[in-house]
């Protein structure tokens, strides 16, 4: 079953996560698109970005959604018809979507040795806490990644800086959850997060706290 997991952070929250293992014609012919998404997925290069697309449509039916009841803002944000709040997410063979009465973001990433080369890029006051000898170096860079797009497909701000604006509070990885912060034009916004590794991958979602 490619439903992968499905997790219920909150009585208002669901997230759930596709394995996708079918093809990308089996993914094609089991889903209905609007045409301007038609032409969005017959326009992809990479077959594994087409399958991420549609797996993410069979999501939203598992929520008793369907293609034509999700839209996205001029941010690029995606919205549900029914007013819900929305994050998708996917990466290589994986997809997760959440939906919430709150506003909420999720992402996963693979993990892999080369975030390592761009930390300097998306964290500051985290190298107080994370060095590079440790041993779970790579996969707690991999969740403060994952936490902070989280945030900023929640936040959905033109402008907002990984670097300058967002910071995740100490964790290990068996806690499976932290706080992390927005810092934006004068106001702090808190948020609870959570995350889980499975398969070589993080997955992290972001709520209000």
């Amino acid at each position: 079953m490619p439903l992968y997991k499905t997790l219920q952070p909150n009585s208002q929250t669901t997230v759930k996560i596709w394995k996708i293992t079918e093809s990308y014609n089996d993914l094609f012919q089991a889903v209905s698109l609007k045409p301007e998404n038609l032409k969005r997925v017959l326009g992809m290069k990479s077959e594994l970005h087409q399958r991420g697309f549609l797996s993410v449509r069979h999501l939203l039916s598992t929520f008793g959604y369907t293609d034509t009841d999700l839209f996205y803002d001029d941010n690029g944000k995606p919205h549900l018809k029914d007013g819900k709040h929305i994050s998708i997410t996917h990466s290589f063979t994986f997809s997760a979507v959440v939906v919430s009465d709150f506003k909420v973001g999720i992402d996963i990433e693979k993990q892999r040795e080369k975030i390592g080369v761009i930390a300097h890029k998306f964290m500051e006051y985290e190298f107080q806490y994370l060095k590079e000898n440790e041993p779970d170096y790579i996969n707690r860079l991999t969740v403060i990644w994952c936490i902070k797009e989280s945030l900023y497909k929640l936040f959905a701000t033109p402008g907002l800086s990984f670097l300058q604006n967002t910071l995740v509070i100490p964790f290990t990885i068996k806690e499976g959850s932290t706080v992390a912060w927005i810092d934006y034009e004068n106001k702090k916004h808190r948020f609870q997060t959570q995350f889980f590794e499975f398969e070589g991958f993080t997955c992290a979602y972001a709520l209000p706290a």
